[in-house]
């Protein structure tokens, strides 16, 4: 068969779609609990890096969340970061696991 041709019938199957769409659906009261996406660093830029240098050594309990949460980076630079600190001797271990760990200062 050859393509209609003409206006008309998209206009029609249009407003019977949208007549249909607003019959059938029905109405939502709510939209549902979304959680916010954080946008945390990646790299650590000079700024951070600076304010990390001078506030991290001196934190009592020193976790990953926390450094994440605190310095806006995320989990795995946070592991970085405290892996870090502790070869160098800045802070030490309290307890640590495979999956996180407890830290403190020196």
């Amino acid at each position: 068969m050859p393509p209609k041709v003409g206006g008309k019938s998209k206009q029609i199957q249009a407003a019977k779609s949208a007549a249909g769409n607003q019959k059938g659906a029905r109405k939502k009261w709510s939209k549902g609990k979304s959680k916010e996406k954080l946008a945390n660093l990646v790299l650590l830029d000079k700024e951070t890096f600076n304010k990390v240098n001078k506030e991290l050594p001196g934190q009592k309990v020193i976790t990953i969340a926390n450094v994440s949460d605190k310095y806006k980076v995320n989990g795995s630079l946070a592991r970085r970061i405290i892996r870090d600190f502790a070869a160098k001797g800045q802070i030490k271990k309290v307890i640590y696991s495979h999956r996180s760990g407890i830290f403190t200062k020196v």
